[in-house]
């Protein structure tokens, strides 16, 4: 499922802060860190049965108050920093949506189960033939 990341944007809560990093002494007065909050229970994007998987996938990285929250500060732009941290949170509401392929498990053929066997014989037949025979005294 595709996430609209403009409803998406309207339902986000922006945060603020000074990040460290590069930039110099301009580190020190511009708020370019930014941190998304998003409340899952109260969005209009996803349905219940979503609302529901979300919460069960993403339950570590949900705050008390079921918020998911995602940072980022990688660019010394608050803009471009704003859209990182959307597409982060896109993608991690994708990922936690996806369905697990159910996977058939496979039987193992008879010839592989014949040949381990043979070759466990193989192998047991050299070591009965290197022991030596103390009967002949």
């Amino acid at each position: 499922m595709m996430i609209n990341k403009n409803a998406l944007a309207k339902e986000v809560i922006y945060l603020t802060s000074r990040a460290g990093g590069s930039g110099g002494q301009h580190v020190n007065k511009v708020e370019t860190k930014v941190i998304l909050k998003w409340d899952l229970m109260q969005s209009n994007i996803l349905t219940t049965d979503q609302k529901i998987l979300v919460k069960d996938r993403l339950s570590t990285k949900l705050s008390k108050d079921g918020c998911l929250q995602v940072e980022c500060s990688d660019t010394r732009s608050q803009l471009k920093n704003k859209e990182i941290a959307l597409i982060k949170m896109i993608n991690v509401i994708q990922n936690a949506l996806k369905r697990d392929r159910f996977r058939i498990p496979t039987k193992t053929p008879k010839s592989v189960i014949l040949d381990r066997l043979d070759r466990k014989k193989r192998i047991a037949d050299k070591k009965q033939q290197r022991k030596k025979n103390f009967d002949i005294f």
